[in-house]
Protein backbone atom coordinates (compact mmCIF):
# COMPACT_ATOMS: atom_id res chain seq x y z
CA UNK A 1 0.00 0.00 0.00
CA UNK A 2 1.24 3.52 -0.88
CA UNK A 3 2.47 5.69 2.39
CA UNK A 4 0.08 8.47 4.17
CA UNK A 5 3.03 10.82 2.30
CA UNK A 6 1.82 9.50 -1.07
CA UNK A 7 -1.42 9.75 -0.13
CA UNK A 8 -1.21 13.16 0.38
CA UNK A 9 0.48 13.91 -2.21
CA UNK A 10 -2.60 12.63 -4.39
CA UNK A 11 -5.00 14.50 -2.52
CA UNK A 12 -2.92 17.72 -2.95
CA UNK A 13 -3.02 17.18 -7.06
CA UNK A 14 -6.72 16.49 -6.71
CA UNK A 15 -7.42 19.71 -5.10
CA UNK A 16 -5.34 21.77 -7.65
CA UNK A 17 -6.25 19.89 -10.52
CA UNK A 18 -9.94 20.18 -10.00
CA UNK A 19 -9.64 24.19 -8.96
CA UNK A 20 -7.56 24.64 -12.04
CA UNK A 21 -10.30 22.95 -14.13
CA UNK A 22 -12.97 25.03 -12.91
CA UNK A 23 -11.58 28.08 -12.01
CA UNK A 24 -9.65 28.93 -15.06
CA UNK A 25 -8.22 32.39 -14.78
CA UNK A 26 -11.03 33.71 -12.46
CA UNK A 27 -14.78 33.19 -11.34
CA UNK A 28 -16.01 35.74 -13.61
CA UNK A 29 -19.64 35.29 -11.89
CA UNK A 30 -18.85 36.22 -8.56
CA UNK A 31 -16.26 38.62 -9.48
CA UNK A 32 -18.35 40.74 -11.43
CA UNK A 33 -21.44 41.35 -9.35
CA UNK A 34 -19.79 40.41 -5.75
CA UNK A 35 -17.30 43.33 -3.89
CA UNK A 36 -13.92 41.58 -3.11
CA UNK A 37 -14.74 43.01 0.31
CA UNK A 38 -17.85 40.89 0.77
CA UNK A 39 -18.17 38.93 3.68
CA UNK A 40 -20.67 35.51 3.86
CA UNK A 41 -21.42 32.35 5.42
CA UNK A 42 -22.88 29.23 3.99
CA UNK A 43 -24.32 26.09 5.30
CA UNK A 44 -23.62 22.76 3.68
CA UNK A 45 -27.16 20.75 3.67
CA UNK A 46 -28.33 17.42 3.21
CA UNK A 47 -31.16 16.64 1.27
CA UNK A 48 -30.70 12.75 1.28
CA UNK A 49 -29.74 10.18 3.65
CA UNK A 50 -26.83 7.64 4.21
CA UNK A 51 -23.03 8.00 5.21
CA UNK A 52 -21.43 11.51 4.80
CA UNK A 53 -18.18 11.49 3.20
CA UNK A 54 -15.72 13.95 2.32
CA UNK A 55 -15.94 16.62 5.45
CA UNK A 56 -12.05 16.46 6.20
CA UNK A 57 -11.78 16.98 2.20
CA UNK A 58 -14.13 19.85 1.59
CA UNK A 59 -11.56 21.36 4.46
CA UNK A 60 -8.68 21.04 2.53
CA UNK A 61 -10.40 22.38 -0.53
CA UNK A 62 -11.68 25.67 1.23
CA UNK A 63 -8.80 26.25 3.05
CA UNK A 64 -6.66 25.71 -0.65
CA UNK A 65 -9.00 28.30 -2.20
CA UNK A 66 -9.15 30.85 1.00
CA UNK A 67 -6.98 29.99 4.03
CA UNK A 68 -8.55 32.73 6.03
CA UNK A 69 -12.44 30.91 5.17
CA UNK A 70 -13.36 29.19 8.69
CA UNK A 71 -15.37 26.15 8.69
CA UNK A 72 -17.32 24.84 11.35
CA UNK A 73 -17.93 21.07 11.32
CA UNK A 74 -20.80 20.04 12.81
CA UNK A 75 -21.45 16.45 11.71
CA UNK A 76 -17.97 14.17 10.74
CA UNK A 77 -17.45 11.55 8.34
CA UNK A 78 -18.33 8.45 8.41
CA UNK A 79 -21.56 9.48 10.24
CA UNK A 80 -24.92 8.54 9.20
CA UNK A 81 -27.20 11.45 8.02
CA UNK A 82 -31.08 12.31 6.64
CA UNK A 83 -32.69 14.95 5.05
CA UNK A 84 -32.71 18.59 6.26
CA UNK A 85 -29.16 17.75 8.28
CA UNK A 86 -26.56 20.72 8.28
CA UNK A 87 -23.29 19.38 7.94
CA UNK A 88 -20.63 22.44 8.43
CA UNK A 89 -20.91 26.09 8.08
CA UNK A 90 -18.38 28.33 6.56
CA UNK A 91 -17.85 31.65 6.40
CA UNK A 92 -15.55 34.60 5.48
CA UNK A 93 -15.30 35.82 1.56
CA UNK A 94 -18.49 35.55 -0.34
CA UNK A 95 -15.75 35.17 -3.34
CA UNK A 96 -13.95 32.85 -2.03
CA UNK A 97 -16.90 30.28 -1.08
CA UNK A 98 -18.54 30.51 -4.30
CA UNK A 99 -15.29 30.05 -6.15
CA UNK A 100 -14.83 26.84 -3.67
CA UNK A 101 -18.58 25.30 -3.54
CA UNK A 102 -18.56 23.14 -6.32
CA UNK A 103 -15.43 21.21 -6.17
CA UNK A 104 -16.68 20.84 -2.70
CA UNK A 105 -19.80 19.33 -3.49
CA UNK A 106 -18.97 17.45 -6.51
CA UNK A 107 -16.41 15.65 -4.47
CA UNK A 108 -18.69 15.29 -1.28
CA UNK A 109 -21.35 13.61 -3.16
CA UNK A 110 -19.50 11.24 -4.88
CA UNK A 111 -17.51 10.19 -1.77
CA UNK A 112 -20.58 9.80 0.26
CA UNK A 113 -22.02 7.45 -2.13
CA UNK A 114 -19.21 5.57 -2.05
CA UNK A 115 -19.32 5.38 1.85
CA UNK A 116 -22.45 4.91 1.92
CA UNK A 117 -23.00 1.80 -0.44
CA UNK A 118 -19.46 0.29 1.33
CA UNK A 119 -21.30 0.82 4.48
CA UNK A 120 -24.45 -1.32 3.41
CA UNK A 121 -22.34 -4.06 2.13
CA UNK A 122 -20.42 -4.54 5.43
CA UNK A 123 -23.57 -4.39 7.36
CA UNK A 124 -24.36 -7.32 4.97
CA UNK A 125 -21.61 -9.21 6.27
CA UNK A 126 -21.95 -8.66 9.82
CA UNK A 127 -20.68 -11.98 11.75
CA UNK A 128 -18.28 -12.96 9.08
CA UNK A 129 -14.73 -12.83 9.07
CA UNK A 130 -14.98 -11.21 5.72
CA UNK A 131 -14.24 -7.51 4.34
CA UNK A 132 -15.32 -5.95 1.84
CA UNK A 133 -12.08 -4.47 -0.75
CA UNK A 134 -12.27 -1.77 -3.71
CA UNK A 135 -10.17 -2.31 -6.63
CA UNK A 136 -8.77 -0.13 -9.75
CA UNK A 137 -11.95 0.53 -11.08
CA UNK A 138 -12.27 4.27 -10.29
CA UNK A 139 -12.83 7.14 -11.70
CA UNK A 140 -9.56 8.49 -13.55
CA UNK A 141 -7.70 11.35 -11.64
CA UNK A 142 -9.52 10.67 -8.36
CA UNK A 143 -8.78 7.59 -7.18
CA UNK A 144 -7.74 8.50 -3.74
CA UNK A 145 -10.46 10.50 -2.87
CA UNK A 146 -12.84 7.93 -3.95
CA UNK A 147 -10.70 5.14 -1.95
CA UNK A 148 -10.68 7.08 0.89
CA UNK A 149 -14.73 7.11 1.02
CA UNK A 150 -14.50 3.43 0.60
CA UNK A 151 -12.53 3.54 4.06
CA UNK A 152 -14.64 5.70 5.86
CA UNK A 153 -17.94 3.50 4.78
CA UNK A 154 -15.88 0.88 6.83
CA UNK A 155 -14.12 -1.22 3.71
CA UNK A 156 -10.19 -1.65 3.39
CA UNK A 157 -7.94 -0.48 0.08
CA UNK A 158 -7.42 -2.50 -2.31
CA UNK A 159 -3.67 -1.73 -3.67
CA UNK A 160 -3.54 1.64 -5.14
CA UNK A 161 -2.32 1.88 -8.09
CA UNK A 162 -0.28 -0.49 -10.24
CA UNK A 163 2.92 -0.09 -8.54
CA UNK A 164 2.20 -0.91 -4.85
CA UNK A 165 1.29 -4.49 -5.11
CA UNK A 166 1.73 -7.43 -7.34
CA UNK A 167 -1.70 -8.34 -9.32
CA UNK A 168 -0.52 -12.04 -11.80
CA UNK A 169 -4.08 -11.76 -13.53
CA UNK A 170 -5.06 -14.11 -16.05
CA UNK A 171 -3.31 -12.06 -19.02
CA UNK A 172 -0.17 -11.55 -17.05
CA UNK A 173 0.12 -15.85 -16.48
CA UNK A 174 -1.42 -16.31 -20.09
CA UNK A 175 0.89 -13.87 -21.56
CA UNK A 176 3.98 -15.50 -19.04
CA UNK A 177 3.41 -19.09 -20.20
CA UNK A 178 1.28 -20.04 -17.53
CA UNK A 179 1.26 -19.74 -12.94
CA UNK A 180 4.15 -21.29 -11.72
CA UNK A 181 6.82 -19.05 -14.75
CA UNK A 182 4.51 -16.02 -13.98
CA UNK A 183 5.36 -16.47 -9.97
CA UNK A 184 9.02 -17.59 -10.32
CA UNK A 185 9.61 -14.12 -13.19
CA UNK A 186 7.97 -12.33 -10.31
CA UNK A 187 10.15 -13.24 -7.82
CA UNK A 188 13.32 -13.04 -9.94
CA UNK A 189 12.23 -9.14 -11.06
CA UNK A 190 11.74 -8.31 -7.44
CA UNK A 191 15.11 -9.67 -6.54
CA UNK A 192 16.46 -8.04 -9.31
CA UNK A 193 15.11 -4.57 -8.45
CA UNK A 194 15.53 -5.05 -4.91
CA UNK A 195 11.35 -4.61 -4.32
CA UNK A 196 9.21 -5.57 -1.30
CA UNK A 197 6.19 -5.61 -2.66
CA UNK A 198 3.34 -8.39 -2.47
CA UNK A 199 2.11 -10.97 -4.62
CA UNK A 200 -1.49 -11.63 -5.23
CA UNK A 201 -2.08 -14.53 -7.85
CA UNK A 202 -5.66 -14.82 -9.79
CA UNK A 203 -7.06 -18.45 -9.97
CA UNK A 204 -9.67 -19.45 -12.53
CA UNK A 205 -10.60 -23.11 -11.24
CA UNK A 206 -9.29 -25.51 -8.46
CA UNK A 207 -6.13 -26.32 -10.63
CA UNK A 208 -5.17 -23.47 -10.41
CA UNK A 209 -5.49 -23.24 -6.83
CA UNK A 210 -3.53 -26.04 -6.22
CA UNK A 211 -0.46 -25.20 -8.58
CA UNK A 212 -0.12 -21.68 -7.12
CA UNK A 213 0.09 -23.23 -3.78
CA UNK A 214 3.04 -25.06 -4.61
CA UNK A 215 5.17 -21.60 -4.57
CA UNK A 216 6.13 -20.11 -1.62
CA UNK A 217 6.02 -16.28 -0.32
CA UNK A 218 2.32 -15.49 -1.99
CA UNK A 219 0.38 -12.86 -0.07
CA UNK A 220 -2.90 -13.72 -1.40
CA UNK A 221 -5.37 -16.02 -3.72
CA UNK A 222 -7.56 -14.03 -5.67
CA UNK A 223 -10.46 -16.92 -6.13
CA UNK A 224 -12.26 -15.28 -9.66
CA UNK A 225 -15.48 -15.97 -10.52
CA UNK A 226 -15.76 -19.19 -8.84
CA UNK A 227 -19.68 -20.23 -8.21
CA UNK A 228 -19.81 -20.96 -3.92
CA UNK A 229 -19.04 -24.82 -3.98
CA UNK A 230 -15.99 -24.08 -5.63
CA UNK A 231 -15.17 -21.25 -3.70
CA UNK A 232 -15.15 -23.31 -0.61
CA UNK A 233 -13.38 -26.24 -1.61
CA UNK A 234 -10.83 -23.00 -2.75
CA UNK A 235 -10.97 -21.89 0.92
CA UNK A 236 -10.12 -25.26 2.39
CA UNK A 237 -7.22 -25.39 0.05
CA UNK A 238 -6.11 -22.69 1.26
CA UNK A 239 -6.66 -22.94 4.89
CA UNK A 240 -3.59 -20.37 6.42
CA UNK A 241 -0.82 -20.80 3.96
CA UNK A 242 -2.20 -17.33 2.57
CA UNK A 243 -4.86 -14.69 2.28
CA UNK A 244 -7.99 -15.50 0.26
CA UNK A 245 -10.64 -13.29 -1.97
CA UNK A 246 -13.18 -13.46 -3.87
CA UNK A 247 -13.90 -11.40 -6.58
CA UNK A 248 -16.14 -11.51 -9.95
CA UNK A 249 -20.01 -9.95 -10.41
CA UNK A 250 -20.40 -10.44 -7.05
CA UNK A 251 -23.01 -8.03 -5.82
CA UNK A 252 -25.77 -7.41 -3.06
CA UNK A 253 -27.69 -10.85 -3.18
CA UNK A 254 -24.65 -13.09 -3.59
CA UNK A 255 -22.18 -11.10 -1.44
CA UNK A 256 -23.36 -12.70 2.02
CA UNK A 257 -23.02 -16.19 0.56
CA UNK A 258 -19.54 -15.75 -0.78
CA UNK A 259 -18.09 -14.44 2.97
CA UNK A 260 -19.79 -17.68 4.29
CA UNK A 261 -17.60 -19.66 1.93
CA UNK A 262 -14.57 -18.23 4.64
CA UNK A 263 -13.06 -16.16 2.42
CA UNK A 264 -10.59 -13.49 4.03
CA UNK A 265 -11.89 -10.52 1.32
CA UNK A 266 -14.18 -9.98 -1.17
CA UNK A 267 -13.66 -6.95 -3.86
CA UNK A 268 -15.85 -5.48 -5.89
CA UNK A 269 -15.44 -2.54 -8.38
CA UNK A 270 -19.21 -1.36 -7.69
CA UNK A 271 -17.84 0.18 -4.31
CA UNK A 272 -16.47 2.94 -7.19
CA UNK A 273 -18.31 2.54 -10.48
CA UNK A 274 -22.03 2.28 -9.63
CA UNK A 275 -23.01 5.12 -7.00
CA UNK A 276 -25.76 7.38 -7.16
CA UNK A 277 -24.32 10.78 -5.67
CA UNK A 278 -26.00 11.58 -2.41
CA UNK A 279 -28.03 14.84 -2.52
CA UNK A 280 -25.87 18.12 -0.92
CA UNK A 281 -26.55 21.66 -1.61
CA UNK A 282 -24.04 24.52 -0.32
CA UNK A 283 -26.65 27.62 0.74
CA UNK A 284 -25.95 30.99 1.87
CA UNK A 285 -27.06 31.97 5.34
Amino acid sequence: MISEKQFQKEIDYIISNAIREDVGDGDHSSLACIPVSAQGKAKLLVKDQGIIAGVEFAEMIFKYVDKDLKIEVLINDGERVKHGDIVLYVSGSSQSILKAERLVLNSMQRMSAIATKTHFFMDLLKGTKTKVLDTRKTTPGIRAIEKWAVKIGGGVNHRFALYDMIMLKDNHIDFAGGITKAIDKTKEYLKQTNRDIKIIVEARNLEEIKEILKSDGIHRILIDNFNYEDTRKAVAMIGDKCQSESSGGINEDTIRRYAECGVDYISSGALTHSVYNMDLSLKAV
